[in-house]
């Protein structure tokens, strides 16, 4: 299982920093989401440009805002710029903000990112389509050798986790549970991927991460950190729908929080249940994200 970090961070130099700190203590990737800050691709492309190794990874980009042609043309450019380090992480997003931010419609999701997907890959990876869909239609070529990234979908339900299976290189993960990853998750994946004749999918895990001195004490305040640091995870539906699947009444319960073994023993297990990069967002107090910070890297 690899080892990466799951970092919001909201300027470019931030960005640097921080990829910079975690390539020179062997981690693995950073995975940064795309909310209402900065555009993550072009802060990678130009975070890539000091930064040489580690992989960059989007998680992820939303799809309906952007035509799959010109999010193609854009993952291909800033692959080529970064020397193959890309990873494009895309999902739906989430319909309050679909439909209240941007008014699309956020009518029949799965639809949309399945014609997403058959216009995507055959893009990044030939510079070609010819598709036409109910709602996505493209007819292009593209005149770029620039390397294909790979692409990563945000799926949690089993319609999309099919599609995933059978189009894309793998899912991306957040506040999704142990249980959940090995029972559901990853074996509807795979099994999409192996009737479609593809290889196995790749399972990406973020999860909040804060390493106490592992006192009741600590151990409690770090909850009560994290219910109101993830609170607004826990009210959206996809969000919702896997934490209840989990068992969890919020994203405390999900979030991995106890002393060094505790802490260690919890992501040592999430390979055992298909997860291939496990992505840590750390929380806490300064002292804690030290400590947290330490175990990530013991795990490379």
């Amino acid at each position: 299982m690899k080892i990466g970090l799951f970092a919001f961070v909201d300027t470019i130099e931030s960005l640097t920093e921080l990829a910079g700190t975690a390539q020179s203590q062997g981690l693995d990737s950073l995975w940064i989401p795309q909310v209402f800050g900065q555009d993550t691709l072009t802060a990678i492309a130009v975070a890539g440009q000091t930064v040489p190794d580690i992989t960059f990874a989007t998680a992820v980009v939303p799809t309906y805002p952007r035509h799959p042609m010109s999010l193609a043309q854009q993952a291909l450019t800033v692959n080529d710029a970064i020397g193959g380090r890309l990873v494009l992480g895309i999902g739906p997003s989430h319909k309050p903000v679909v439909e209240g931010s941007w008014n699309i419609s956020f009518d029949k999701p799965i639809r949309h990112l399945r014609e997403y997907l058959e216009i995507l890959m055959p893009l990044v990876h030939d510079k070609k389509v010819r598709y036409e869909g109910e709602t996505l239609t493209t007819k292009a070529d593209l005149s770029t050798n620039a390397p294909a990234p790979k692409v990563m979908m945000a799926a949690l339900g089993p319609q999309l986790l099919k599609v995933t299976g059978r189009l894309a290189d793998g899912t991306i993960l957040w506040m999704t549970g142990p249980t959940t990853i090995a029972e559901h998750s990853a074996p509807v994946m795979k099994e999409a991927a192996e009737a479609a004749g593809r290889p196995e999918p790749e399972v990406v895990a973020g999860f909040p991460v804060c390493v106490t001195d592992g006192t009741a004490e600590a151990t409690g305040e770090a909850r009560d950190r994290a219910a109101k640091s993830f609170a607004m995870y826990g009210t959206l539906p996809s969000y919702r729908a896997m934490l209840d699947r989990e068992g969890y009444e919020g994203p405390a319960d999900l979030a991995i929080i106890g002393g060094v073994e505790e802490v260690r023993d919890r992501i040592s297990t999430l390979a055992e249940g298909g997860v291939t990069t496990f992505a840590a967002s750390e929380f806490g107090s300064r002292d804690q994200r030290e400590l947290t910070r330490e175990l990530i890297i013991s795990l490379v």
